[in-house]
């Protein structure tokens, strides 16, 4: 991982203590049964999202720096490891949901118990020179955020399968959508670029090191699919044309049944959506969310363009400020994009609000080294059979996302805040 110096200024410990509240307060509204249920293999309960990155901090920083520190419970090492080979054996990833002890309140001790011996940890540093990992926090800290996304995400994916349809959290929804801006392109001109991580602050082994690449000339549509382009699709028989589809996508949309996006269902001739505030209808002019990159991949060819290079999406994307639709917000939705908002370079909606597809795969940049020690399994094993999502969601923190970030899933996947963004080849 890149050295880090905290960009806000403040301590170590302080962001410690931001990062660790912060889970907290997504927690608060939660009744302690939401805590233990697994959704699916790739989800996590929320209990074990909170004993594992406490486990992150035990593992990789307690035990190796913090003389004389005792697990609350040894066992707790192999249950919650997530997939450090390294680090020792881990539970069955599908089985997590059976987990039913350590309860919650045995897991909020154990954060207890990691979180008080971290305030030691920096307290010796500061009073006696202990030497202090802080490479290896910062880490923990970024990670922690990028399972307070997941705990988003697979939260979500539990509710919806309630009949219910549980609310986390209102959310004020007026009328059934205002006026989309037209789309329009922001080209990028033919030429060798820089794309990567360079310089201070954080960064992920994965985005680096800095190197050039050659783009041929094109454009990017200046804001985000919309859901009533999406509705478009569907009407026009895009779920049920072969033309459209790679033949991996048709035949997962075959097996699957998919008729359209995550969490979308038609109750007459009306289409709803599933959302952290309840079932909703689908609002036109929201950013179409929760698809996969086969679903994006087809739309973009229906729509007769494609989807952006991770290389195209940074080349503009390092050109406008870090702004956008995040979860301090506290929406937990793609929000709609006025039909007076504008942006530097002409480009919109490059930050938040979902996840973008792109066409790129998943792979190391040249020059890349795998990072020594247990921090080389972080990214590094997983460039294989996945592509390269870009510009965070309304479930990721402003403070975790730059645009450098690599965020990387397998095709079929869409239980995250995924969506996309029209390219095309210059003519």
């Amino acid at each position: 991982m890149t050295r880090t110096t905290p960009t806000t200024g403040r301590s170590l410990a302080q962001r410690y203590a931001e990062v660790r509240r912060a889970t907290e307060r997504f927690c608060a509204p939660l009744e302690v049964e939401d805590y233990v249920v697994q959704a699916m293999p790739d989800a996590s309960p929320i209990k074990w999202h909170l004993a594992h990155v406490s486990w992150f901090f035990e593992a990789l920083v307690l035990k190796p720096h913090l003389p004389g520190y005792e697990s609350i419970d040894e066992r707790y090492h192999f249950l919650f490891n997530s997939y450090y080979n390294s680090l020792g054996k881990q539970f069955h990833r599908p089985h997590r949901g059976l987990i039913t002890r350590p309860t919650v309140a045995d897991v909020q001790r154990y954060r207890a118990h990691v979180d008080a011996h971290m305030t030691e940890l920096f307290h010796r540093a500061d009073a006696s020179g202990l030497p202090l990992p802080e490479d290896v926090i910062e880490v923990g800290l970024n990670h922690e955020q990028q399972h307070q996304e997941l705990m988003v995400t697979d939260l979500k994916s539990l509710l919806a399968l309630n009949p219910l349809r549980p609310v986390y959290r209102e959310r004020q929804m007026t009328g059934p959508g205002g006026d989309v801006p037209a789309l329009t392109w922001t080209g990028i001109e033919e030429g060798v670029y820089e794309i990567g991580h360079a310089g201070e602050g954080f960064a992920y082994d994965n985005e680096g090191p800095r190197h050039r690449v050659y783009v041929h000339a094109c454009e990017l549509a200046d804001r985000l699919v919309t859901c009533g382009e999406f509705l478009e699709f569907i009407a026009d028989g895009g779920y049920e044309r072969p033309e459209f589809w790679l033949s991996n996508g048709w035949a997962t949309l075959q097996e699957r049944g998919w008729q359209g996006p995550l969490y979308w269902e038609q109750q007459d001739s009306e289409w709803l959506c599933y959302t952290l505030a309840g079932l909703r209808p689908v609002r036109a002019d929201e950013p179409v969310c929760h698809v996969s990159l086969y679903e994006a991949d087809a739309f973009a060819r229906w729509a007769g363009a494609r989807l952006p290079t991770e290389a195209e999406w940074e080349v503009v994307a390092e050109r406008v400020p870090v702004e956008g639709n995040f979860v301090e917000n506290e929406e937990l939705h793609p929000r709609p994009l006025a039909s007076d908002h504008r942006a530097a370079e002409g480009v919109r909606q490059l930050f938040g609000d979902v996840w973008e597809w792109t066409m790129s795969a998943y792979a190391p940049y040249p020059g890349y080294r795998v990072p020594d020690g247990a921090l080389g399994e972080y990214n590094a094993k997983f460039m294989s059979a996945q592509n390269v999502l870009r510009g965070g969601s309304c479930g990721t923190s402003r403070t975790h996302i730059r645009p450098t970030y690599r965020n990387f899933f397998y095709p079929p996947d869409r239980w995250q805040f995924m969506g996309l963004r029209l390219a095309r080849s210059a003519a």
